[in-house]
C-alpha cells in the first residue's frame, strides 16, 4: 500500500495518515508524552511545596495564590507567543529552545531566596513548558495515523497525570529528605534527560517541512519515511502562486491561512470561539483541582499526610482517565465523548468536596475527579490540532492552550482571594463546578460548528 500511495500523491503525510503506526511513530508519541509528564510535575511541584514555602516565606493566602499562578502565566505567554513562531521555525526547533529555557527556570528555582525571585523563576519555567506544549501537542497528533489518533493523543495527555503521580510521591518523600529546593532540582534533571531525547531521536514535523521548505526538507522527509517504514518521497510538490506548496491539500496554504489572524477568518471563527472557551473553562477546573487540593482538604479537617495522598489519587485518576477517552473516541466521537466528560467533572467535583467527613470516599472520588477532568484535557488536545490546517496547527493549538491557562492562572488566584474573604472550600468547590459546565455548553455549540469540513480535505489528499 506504501508504494500505491507514494505513486500517487508521493507525500508522506498521506501515508502517516494511512498506514498502521510503525514502532518509531509510537516512540514519537513515547517522547512527547515524557514531555508533557514534566508539565505534570511541575505543577504538582508548587502544590507539593505550597506549604513548606509558605512557613519559610511567610506567605498569605493570596500570595500563595501568586505563585501557585506565576509558572502558568509563564505557561500561558508562552503558548501564545511561541505557537506562531514554531508555525515558522518548526515545532523540533521549539521544543528544543522551550527545554532549555524550562531546565533554567526550574534549577533557578531551588536558589530562590524570598517569594518575589521564586515566583520570577516559576514564569521562566512556565515559558518553556508553554513552547514544550505548543510543539509536542501538534507532532504527537501529526506523527499518529487516522485509526489511532483519538489514542495516541490521549496516551500523550496522559503524560501529565504520569508525571504528577510519580513526581508527586517523589517530591514528598525529597522534601522530608532534602527540603522543598531538591524538588525542583530533580525536575531541571529529568529536564536535560528530555533535551537529549529529543535532541537525538525526535523528528521535525512532515507537515512543517512540507509546507515551510526549510534547507534539505526533502532529505529529512526522507529520512522519516525511512524511519517509519515508508517508501522515499521522490520530490516535494512544486510550489504554486500564493502557497508555499501546490496542491489540493488543506494542509497547504496562502498567506491568508497563516498567523493569528487566520484564527478569526470566515471558516475558522466559530471554532475557535468554542474551543477557546471550553479550554479556558476546562482548564479553570483542573489546575484549582491539581494546585489547591491538598490545601484545601487540610483546611477542610483532613491532615497533611492525607491532603498530599488525595492529590496523588487525582493525578493517578488522571492517567486512567486519559487512557480511557481515547478508547472511547474508537466508538464515539471526540466532541461528544468530551462533552460527557466536562458533564462528569462537574458532578464528581462536588461530590469530592461533599464527602470529607469519609477519608476513603475522599481517596476514591479523587480518582474519579482525576479521570474526568483530564480526559477532558485529553478530549481538548485531540480536537485542536486536527480543528486547523497545517500551516496554522501550532498557532491553533497554541492560542487555544494558551487562552486554556489564563483560565489555569486565575483559578489558584480567585481561589486564594476567596478563602481571604472568608469562602468555605466547599463553597469553592461547587463555583469551580459551575465553570466546568460553561465547558459543556460551548462544546455543545461546537456540534454545528465546521471541524468535519477543516478535516475533509485533509482526509482527501494527505
Amino acid at each position: 500500500m506504501a508504494s500505491v500511495h507514494d505513486h500517487d500523491t508521493g507525500d508522506l503525510r498521506h501515508r502517516i495518515e494511512q498506514a498502521p503506526m510503525s514502532a518509531y511513530q509510537w516512540l514519537i508519541i513515547g517522547i512527547c508524552t515524557f514531555l508533557n509528564a514534566l508539565d505534570g510535575y511541575d505543577v504538582l511541584a508548587m502544590a507539593f511545596t505550597a506549604t513548606p514555602v509558605t512557613e519559610e516565606f511567610g506567605l498569605s493566602g493570596s500570595e500563595l495564590g501568586f505563585l501557585l499562578s506565576a509558572g502558568l502565566l509563564g505557561m500561558a505567554v508562552g503558548s501564545l507567543t511561541l505557537g506562531p513562531v514554531a508555525d515558522r521555525i518548526g515545532r523540533r526547533n521549539m521544543t528544543l529552545l522551550a527545554i532549555v529555557v524550562n531546565a533554567a527556570g526550574l534549577f533557578l528555582s531551588a536558589t530562590s531566596a524570598n517569594a518575589a525571585e521564586l515566583g520570577a523563576w516559576r514564569i521562566v519555567t512556565g515559558l518553556g513548558i508553554g513552547g514544550i506544549l505548543v510543539g509536542t501537542n501538534v507532532i504527537s497528533s501529526e506523527y499518529a495515523n487516522r485509526a489511532r489518533r483519538g489514542l495516541a493523543v490521549s496516551i500523550y495527555a496522559a503524560g501529565y497525570g504520569v508525571g504528577a503521580s510519580l513526581g508527586g510521591t517523589a517530591a514528598v518523600w525529597m522534601m522530608d529528605q532534602f527540603g522543598w529546593r531538591s524538588v525542583y532540582t530533580l525536575g531541571g534533571t529529568l529536564t536535560v534527560v528530555a533535551l537529549v531525547l529529543v535532541l537525538f531521536l525526535l523528528p521535525e514535523s512532515a507537515a512543517y517541512l512540507y509546507n515551510r521548505r526549510p534547507a534539505g526538507a526533502l532529505e529529512k522527509i526522507n529520512r522519516i519515511a525511512r524511519k517509519i517504514g515508508q517508501a522515499p518521497v521522490a520530490a516535494l510538490p512544486e510550489v504554486g502562486p500564493g502557497t508555499r506548496a501546490a496542491g489540493p491539500s488543506s494542509d497547504t496554504a496562502g498567506d491568508g491561512d497563516r498567523g493569528i489572524g487566520a484564527l478569526f477568518n470566515g471558516r475558522h471563527r466559530k471554532v475557535t470561539v468554542l474551543v477557546w472557551v471550553s479550554f479556558f473553562a476546562v482548564m479553570f477546573g483542573f489546575y484549582f483541582v491539581n494546585s489547591w487540593t491538598p490545601r484545601l482538604l487540610n483546611e477542610s479537617g483532613l491532615t497533611q499526610n492525607q491532603g498530599v495522598v488525595a492529590g496523588i489519587m487525582l493525578t493517578l485518576g488522571g492517567t486512567i482517565g486519559s487512557l480511557l477517552f481515547g478508547v472511547l473516541t474508537a466508538r464515539w466521537s471526540t466532541r461528544s465523548t468530551l462533552f460527557w466528560f466536562t458533564v462528569g467533572s462537574a458532578v464528581a467535583i462536588v461530590a469530592f468536596i461533599s464527602s470529607t467527613a469519609v477519608v476513603w470516599a475522599v481517596f476514591a472520588l479523587g480518582i474519579v475527579v482525576g479521570m474526568l477532568i483530564n480526559g477532558c484535557i485529553a478530549g481538548l488536545y485531540v480536537l485542536t490540532p486536527q480543528a486547523y490546517p497545517a500551516s496554522m496547527r501550532s498557532t491553533g493549538a497554541g492560542w487555544a492552550i494558551g487562552i486554556g491557562r489564563a483560565g489555569a492562572i486565575l483559578a489558584p488566584l480567585a481561589t486564594g482571594s476567596l478563602l481571604d474573604v472568608g469562602w468555605t472550600p466547599q463553597a469553592v468547590y461547587i463555583g469551580v463546578a459551575a465553570v466546568v459546565l460553561i465547558a459543556t455548553v460551548a462544546l455543545g455549540l461546537l456540534r454545528g460548528a465546521d471541524i468535519e469540513a477543516n478535516r475533509a480535505p485533509q482526509r482527501q489528499v494527505r
